[in-house]
């Protein structure tokens, strides 16, 4: 019962302090604090307080009009209140309901003072919260701001110091820092995103450089590079209002520099990601392509923030971070195509780095470094081009017969002379079947030294190269696959165990016919190059020398392989160096065999061009007379009769016969006989025994013995002295062999006398 009645005094109390006037109040206060349960007042006030705070909000909020045209009948009252006064005792007599009228006007007046300070911020935001969910739900975080900077530098201190107003000042700080948070929120959103998409960002971009080219080639033909269309809209791959918003929003709160430090940091991180090659990136294209995409579409993005930001990156920024990033990407280039051994490999990762440096440099990116390395990536790429044309090469010179090409219809001529550019006259007129002088590979190594010259030029197009360049660089590539490639295939060949003299006569016929085709291939780089070949400081195509060199690398293996069988039947030879001296002989039988061979051998050779072949006969002649010559001198054989010297005579007698035939054509005269011309006249001395003639003559350009060395005569004399010595046990006693003793003593003892006078 006591709490109902405290509970109506409360009452009665707040409704004399809503409706007494400011300065009469103190009583009822007293009556306040005088009684027993004045807490539980005070949260009776707080209440009636927060009530009256909700329903001045409504007021002001969805009935202001109302309100005030309710104050302004209030007013009206006023005056009719004042009519109201007793004119007698006006002062004193005043009803209790007048006076309420008064105050709560006066209250009234107050109040509208204080709505009229309050009604801008209230008007525009009624509810702070309700303001920023608004804004922060559409993404207008910059109108957002400026409300908030509005309602703390005008509307609040104007309205006073009221508790919704120390409420909104409170929670600005807290907004703006949740504006920040959540714009700083979507860039790091921004960021990994094209973090995950800079492939697709760079590969949209290069495929639009490549859509684009044929305008582009326009300006980079006259200069004007620069006046080029963009490549690229960069806002048509990427929402970059995360990066707007976000630098807006910081400048706007003082922390611009905090924003661009933030960014630029992240960027870098990212940038040094992009830059790291995967470990297997040169295993396929496809490794390269990603890789060139990412980085292409790093700075793509980079170099639109440059022009839209103003000053979030600047262009030192920028060139600092693509100098960083050329010399990494130079770097894994160079490492990562090297373990490259396929040419169309590299062929294609050629053109991979042209298209990003084109779409780069379409952006203003300095490119010449990359330019560079695929010069050098030229030189990687030349040397595995001689690596798989020395296995073409190869297999070709193994796959050869050797033989010259049989023709049997005009078809199959021409098939051959349009590979390759044969010019005979005296061939064209034959009639079918006939044979091309040449075998199979001469027409496959000139399709291949074209077909290489192609892969050459391959590479040199889209380097931005003049066409002298272009043209010097095919010329010393073509020269090192024939100086070198070529070359040692061909040594190769030459030099196989199992090559004949066949063999070796038709690898010189054919790079007889190669070596003369060579300016036609001169004309094919000049038609392909738009370079003509007389052109000054033009390289000049050196390498066909190597056809000359393989062909004086057959003609001395068929030298030396003609000496080698020659030597064979030589080791036939079975002499019997104390046969007596018998009737007119014939020659040896390994002889007889030697020279036919020969007689067949150099019927092939009638196809050599030059003096090849007179060359090989002469030098087989002189190999035959030389060991013959080493035979008959050889110190393990001491002893030498007469009879032996007439079948060595015998023998030479049929070499002789097979100069004077002439095996091949060419020789003036005897010159063939010269070859045996030291043995022929070491024999006749011997078998004449005609001294007194070489004694009395030695030493005239008219001796008959002229070829005759007294060293090799002394040497053979000692050889027949020991024979007549050990071999004739009776010699003393039979007078005709006595005489012939002494005489080979005279004469050794005069031929030591002529030595020692004219070798002395």
């Amino acid at each position: 019962m006591a709490s109902v009645e405290a509970a109506a005094e409360h009452e009665r109390i707040l409704r004399e302090i809503e409706s007494t006037d400011t300065n009469c109040i103190g009583p009822t206060l007293r009556s306040v604090y005088d009684g027993q349960e004045h807490g539980l007042f005070m949260e009776k006030l707080d209440v009636r307080i927060r009530n009256h705070d909700r329903e001045i909000e409504k007021m002001c909020n969805h009935h202001f009009q109302g309100f005030v045209d309710s104050i302004t009948e209030l007013l009206k009252v006023r005056g009719e209140a004042q009519k109201l006064k007793v004119r007698r005792d006006g002062k004193d007599c005043v009803s209790e309901e007048l006076k309420r009228c008064r105050i709560q006007q006066r209250n009234i007046a107050t109040t509208i003072d204080k709505l009229t300070h309050c009604l801008p911020g209230k008007q525009t935001h009624p509810e702070p919260f309700q303001m920023q969910d608004s804004c922060m739900y559409q993404c207008r975080y910059y109108p957002a701001l400026r409300t908030l900077e509005q309602l703390e530098q005008t509307c609040l201190p104007r309205a006073g110091q009221y508790r919704f107003c120390s409420i909104m000042a409170e929670n600005i700080p807290k907004l703006r820092t949740q504006i920040r948070d959540t714009a700083m929120m979507q860039l790091r959103d921004f960021l990994e995103s094209i973090r995950k998409h800079s492939d697709k960002i760079g590969e949209t971009a290069i495929k639009q450089l490549q859509e684009k080219s044929p305008k582009l080639l326009k300006y980079k033909k006259h200069g004007n590079l620069s006046n080029a269309p963009a490549i690229l809209t960069s806002q048509d791959l990427v929402d970059f209002s995360p990066v707007y918003r976000c630098l807006h929003i910081y400048t706007v709160l003082g922390l611009r520099d905090v924003f661009e430090n933030y960014y630029r940091k992240q960027r870098r991180k990212q940038a040094r990601l992009v830059l790291q090659p995967h470990s297997n990136m040169h295993e396929t294209l496809e490794g390269y392509r990603r890789y060139f995409n990412q980085i292409v579409g790093f700075f793509v993005v980079e170099d639109h923030i440059l022009h839209t930001t103003r000053g979030l990156v600047n262009r030192a920024y920028v060139e600092e971070l693509w100098e960083l990033a050329l010399s990494k990407i130079v770097a894994a280039l160079r490492t990562h195509s090297s373990y490259c051994d396929d040419p169309d490999l590299i062929l294609d990762l050629k053109n991979l780095i042209v298209l990003f440096a084109d779409t780069l440099q379409g952006y203003g990116f300095p490119v010449s470094q990359l330019f560079d390395m695929l010069l050098e990536m030229r030189e990687q790429y030349g040397e595995i081009l001689l690596k798989r044309w020395n296995i073409t090469f190869r297999q070709v010179l193994d796959q050869d017969n050797y033989s010259p090409i049989p023709v049997s219809t005009e078809l199959e001529y021409r098939q051959y002379t349009s590979q390759f550019p044969l010019q005979d006259p005296e061939l064209e007129k034959l009639p079918f079947p006939k044979k091309l002088p040449f075998s199979e590979f001469v027409p496959k190594v000139y399709c291949q030294i074209k077909e290489f010259i192609y892969a050459s030029l391959k590479y040199s197009e889209d380097l931005h190269l003049s066409s002298t360049e272009v043209d010097d660089m095919i010329r010393k590539s073509t020269n090192l696959l024939l100086t070198r490639t070529l070359s040692h295939c061909l040594q190769y060949a030459i030099k196989k165990k199992n090559v004949g003299l066949a063999e070796l006569v038709q690898v010189i016929i054919n790079t007889t016919h190669l070596e003369q085709s060579c300016h036609f291939l001169e004309e094919f780089i000049s038609n392909i190059t738009n370079v003509p070949p007389d052109t000054v400081n033009a390289t000049k195509l050196y390498g066909t020398s190597t056809f000359k060199d393989a062909r004086h690398g057959a003609e001395a293996e068929i030298y030396t392989s003609l000496n080698t069988k020659i030597d064979q039947f030589l080791q036939l030879a079975d002499y019997d160096w104390l046969a007596a001296v018998q009737g007119v002989g014939t020659a040896s039988d390994y002889l007889i065999d030697l020279i036919a061979f020969l007689k067949s051998t150099f019927s092939v050779f009638t196809n050599l061009p030059g003096k090849v072949a007179q060359t090989a006969c002469m030098s087989a002649c002189k190999h035959i007379a030389t060991s013959l010559m080493q035979l008959l001198l050889d110190p393990e054989i001491r002893q030498i009769s007469m009879g032996a010297l007439h079948q060595l005579n015998a023998d030479v007698k049929e070499c002789e016969s097979f100069a004077r035939a002439g095996p091949v054509a060419g020789f003036q005269g005897d010159t063939l006989l010269l070859a045996f011309s030291d043995l022929r006249q070491l024999l006749d001395l011997f078998t004449q025994w005609d001294w007194s003639t070489y004694l009395a003559d030695y030493g005239k350009s008219t001796c008959k013995y002229l070829r005759v060395n007294p060293h090799t005569a002394l040497a053979l004399l000692e050889k027949m002295k020991e024979m007549s010595r050990k071999n004739n046990v009776f010699a003393q006693f039979r007078k005709t062999d006595r005489d012939r003793q002494k005489l080979i003593d005279t004469i050794i003892k005069q031929l030591r006398n002529l030595i020692a006078q004219h070798h002395a």
